[in-house]
């Protein structure tokens, strides 16, 4: 049993037995402090193991839950790529040796896995917007590429399409059996693991759906704003953000000492050491269960992490009191939330397309839509993070129509800052359509405080 197995059992996150290319992990879903199992204070493992989210038993879930006189019209999800090889090398050492061929006598496993790289190899055909279509389909290298979506990954996503799948089709029949392509719209930005993570997921809603029936859209930006990208203010917003970050990080004497220290160990400045982001290398041998690596200096080890990971943690604590980042959500997760509501507007105008909407982004897309919607409370979103609105007609007033929204499982409709109140002043048991559509159009302008009343002012226009 290695020192990173040894703590975790210590600290009572993980059970006994653990799987050979990861810690497995209760699955824990709640997005709220629960007193009563989460450690109290800030515990970096066990945010971390959050994080890696390793599958483990289906999760229960809230999604597709509503009244009885409800009926379910539209779906829109937005999903973080799953489990991923990393995007930077600590300098001067060795790459983590991690898999990224998909084999079924491997853990974590999905009874799809399979099927899915089988349905993967007959859509060479498939018809993708460009450049989509130069990418792979499923993850195949002995040793992962950078940022390679892991066997973890894909498992991760088969699991949520598997989870959806039986909310969304078996129990309320959300597409027909002979459903047609425009019922479905499918959006990734252009990289292979977004791409792949979107199929995963795909997979486990539609298993062998029929490749002619596909079509993945391409997204240039990582916000998802299609032809509403220039908005100098929002550059504005993370141009502070970031100083906000880096003024933080220079107060933080620890991390000082744990860049120097590991700098130290690996013999290169701190500067370059800290520019390499070894967190993120870090983060992929903590969920893989890889010993951290060594050199003839030292090794970097858990005290390491844990300082780099409380940090992080401190971040989005000061980074929420600041809201240097909300003015930048506001503005960066509009253009999307905007295409949202259209979308939803049309299905409750009875319009049956575009009812199933899945869009595979990153955490850089996720955590903007969360700040806008006011989730303040919400964890950055972890690998194969999922975040679903709903949209339901009440059958006994059918006009009227109702959003709920998902985070990874978890209801948070009524800690949205558009809903938190509807209780107050309504007695309807689920929240209107109306007070998300005044939210966008409106009240995300209002609160930027700039006086502006639509997207292009408030791009231009500065606010708080």
């Amino acid at each position: 049993m290695d020192a990173l197995t040894a703590l975790l059992l210590l600290v009572h996150l993980i059970p006994v037995s653990v799987a050979k290319n990861g810690v497995s992990s209760k699955s824990r879903k709640r997005i709220m402090p629960d007193p009563v199992t989460e450690p109290p204070g800030t515990d970096p493992v066990y945010e971390a193991l959050l994080y890696c989210n390793i599958p483990s038993v289906a999760e229960r879930s809230m999604e597709g839950h509503a009244p009885h006189h409800f009926k379910l019209v539209s779906v829109h999800v937005f999903i973080r790529h799953g489990d991923r090889y990393p995007l930077y090398v600590i300098p001067k050492t060795k790459r983590p040796e991690i898999d990224c061929t998909l084999v079924a006598n491997r853990k974590p496993y999905h009874p799809k896995l399979e099927a899915f790289v089988s349905h993967m190899s007959k859509g060479s055909g498939a018809s993708f917007e460009s450049p989509l279509h130069s990418l792979p389909l499923f993850p195949n290298h002995p040793l992962c590429e950078m940022g390679e979506l892991t066997q973890t990954g894909v498992v991760q996503h088969l699991q949520n399409g598997q989870q959806l799948r039986d909310i969304y089709l078996k129990k309320h029949k959300l597409l027909p059996s002979d459903w047609s392509p425009d019922q479905l719209y499918l959006e990734t930005t252009g990289k292979s693991r977004t791409l792949q993570s979107g199929l995963a997921l795909l997979y486990g809603f539609l298993p062998d759906f029929d490749w002619k029936k596909i079509y993945f859209r391409h997204q240039p930006s990582a916000l998802f704003c299609s032809g509403n990208c220039y908005c100098p203010m929002r550059n504005q917003y993370l141009e502070k953000e970031q100083r906000r970050q880096y003024l933080l990080r220079l107060k933080n004497s620890q991390l000082e000492r744990t860049y120097g220290d590991m700098a130290k160990i690996v013999d290169v400045p701190t500067k370059q050491l800290r520019a390499a982001n070894p967190i993120d290398s870090m983060l992929c041998h903590f969920c893989h269960n890889v010993s951290f690596p060594c050199t003839r200096n030292g090794c970097i080890d858990m005290e390491h992490f844990k300082a780099i990971k409380t940090h992080q943690i401190e971040d989005e604590r000061d980074r929420r009191e600041k809201k240097l980042y909300l003015g930048y959500s506001l503005l960066g997760a509009h253009p999307i939330l905007n295409q949202t509501i259209s979308r939803m507007q049309r299905a409750a105008e009875g319009r049956k397309e575009e009812i199933f909407a899945l869009y595979s982004a990153h955490d850089v897309t996720l955590s903007p839509v969360l700040s806008a919607l006011g989730l303040t409370e919400a964890k950055f979103p972890r690998f194969a993070a999922r975040l679903i609105f709903e949209l339901w007609q009440d059958r006994e007033q059918p006009r009227e129509h109702s959003v709920r929204i998902l985070y990874n499982g978890v209801d948070v409709t009524f800690h949205t800052s558009f809903c938190q109140d509807h209780h107050k002043r309504s007695p309807r048991p689920m929240c209107p359509l109306e007070n998300l559509v005044h939210f966008v159009r409106r009240d995300m302008f209002v609160a930027l405080g700039s006086g502006s009343t639509n997207y292009y002012d408030a791009c231009h226009r500065e606010g708080f």
